[in-house]
């Protein structure tokens, strides 16, 4: 006999957040009710009763609160997670008190949200963890190997359907634009443009009209009218790089814009509607910057309704060996092999410049490389000196060098099919060593999954 899938009643009168909220709700096999307010939210109450509430807690008329204290005088046992952009520890001791299961702020970490519902709905943990982001086309240069780009990708393909903005968080060379790039590719806004904007390098005195436009003869050198980077990207979306160096005083505007859809070009005493997606990115702590002053607490919660941090190079090893390969193969035009010490020195590094410091370092190799097998000396120097000596890593990066040993191994063997004799040989050790080692990974695995 069928079973009918859990129903969530998704309340917030943002309809982007409801999007994303119920996106991502959808791909847990669930159904979705969407309201936009709290009063809305007590009548569909009154015609059904869902599986589970996810209440936002600011919303126009009567707020979540009051909502949730509204659907306890009728049912007491009705799950209902409230949800939050401004997190507040004595909001959680009053949402608690009223009833509430759980008690989520924005940004929604959707990891969060999928073990809260899966808890509440006993929903099956293989169900629930169905890959959001599996059968969609990456870019040619998006590679990786590692569970947390996976759980980045997952949550692009929830988020990028939607419309509500998104915050890239990252060290400089981590690959935000690449990022920004498949939000636009995945969202419905393909057809539209993606506009880059960099608000490091928009001179101070121009950043207003380059993102905003203006009007001719506005100022001094304005000959002619322009659209500004929100017009032209009318349609589609636009990323503001570095957003963390947009000036104070232009805060507001921004704030406006993304709450109105209203552009106002500097000279003009008339507004242009545009329909245009922010996604912002940085590689500051805008929560220090707003602690300090320098960026306004409104816009930052108005940005960040998703964050997606991506993790420097050095706390992804995984990733190393996929990434040199494929920057190998882009430069040298064919398959390139790499020596095992060579292999061990990429591992080895800390890569401070990311994924931008790899793919250089790569170029390098492959203009020096005369055959088919790069070897250290074909690396940057500091690069080649990485890996020292056997028995000074251990000393000098204890626990690291099995983690770098074991993403060596993994993906020596996966490129060799699996093909123990061929990766034990690449690697320089013996085979008999190399069942040792695997043995140990799967032992290491097993006791981490216990």
């Amino acid at each position: 006999m069928a079973v009918n899938p859990p129903t969530i009643l998704i309340v917030d009168d943002d309809a982007s957040q409801r999007q994303l909220l119920g996106g991502f709700v959808e791909t847990l096999g669930c159904q979705i009710v969407q309201a936009g307010s709290g009063e809305q939210a007590l009548q569909t109450l009154t015609e059904l009763r869902p599986d589970m509430v996810l209440l936002d807690v600011r919303l126009p008329g009567i707020d979540g609160l009051e909502t949730l204290a509204e659907i306890r005088k009728h049912d007491s046992e009705l799950p209902v997670l409230l949800i939050t952009a401004y997190a507040d520890p004595r909001q959680a001791l009053v949402a608690g008190r009223a009833g509430a299961e759980d008690y989520l702020s924005k940004p929604i970490d959707l990891e969060e949200l999928r073990v809260a519902i899966c808890d509440h709905l006993a929903l099956s943990e293989e169900a629930s963890r169905e890959s959001p982001a599996a059968g969609k086309p990456l870019p040619p240069g998006m590679v990786w190997k590692s569970p947390s780009m996976r759980r980045l990708l997952d949550t692009i393909a929830v988020v990028a359907p939607s419309d509500v903005p998104v915050l890239i968080t990252g060290e400089s060379g981590t690959g935000k634009e690449v990022v920004a790039s498949l939000i636009h590719t995945w969202s419905q806004r393909t057809a539209g443009p993606l506009i880059a904007a960099n608000c490091a390098s928009l001179p101070e005195t121009l950043i207003e009209s380059e993102l905003f436009g203006h009007t001719k003869g506005a100022f001094t050198g304005a000959a002619e009218a322009r659209q500004g980077f929100f017009r032209a990207a009318d349609g589609g979306s636009l990323l503001l790089d570095e957003i963390g160096e947009l000036p104070l005083a232009l805060q507001p505007k921004l704030l406006r814009i993304l709450e109105t859809g209203e552009v106002s070009p500097v000279g003009s005493d008339r507004v242009v509607q545009v329909d245009t997606r922010l996604i912002a990115a940085t590689n500051r702590n805008l929560e220090k910057e707003v602690a300090a002053g320098r960026f306004r607490d409104d816009l930052f919660y108005r940005i960040n309704v998703v964050e997606l941090a991506i993790l420097p190079v050095r706390d992804r090893p995984e990733d190393i060996l996929p990434l040199a390969r494929h920057f190998a193969s882009e430069f040298a035009g064919r398959p390139v092999r790499m020596s095992p010490q060579a292999m061990n020195c990429l591992l080895v590094h800390s890569w401070p410049g990311n994924v931008r410091e790899l793919r250089n370092a790569m170029q390098r190799a492959c203009l020096l490389c005369r055959g088919d097998v790069i070897l250290p000396e074909h690396l940057p120097t500091k690069i080649a000196r990485a890996a020292g000596s056997p028995d000074e890593n251990a000393s000098t990066t204890p626990g690291r060098l099995s983690q770098m040993e074991r993403a060596a191994i993994l993906a020596t063997l996966e490129e060799c099919n699996g093909n123990r004799t061929q990766a034990a040989k690449k690697l320089g050790i013996s085979r008999r060593a190399l069942i040792y080692k695997l043995q140990a990974i799967e032992a290491e695995g097993n006791h981490q999954n216990g």
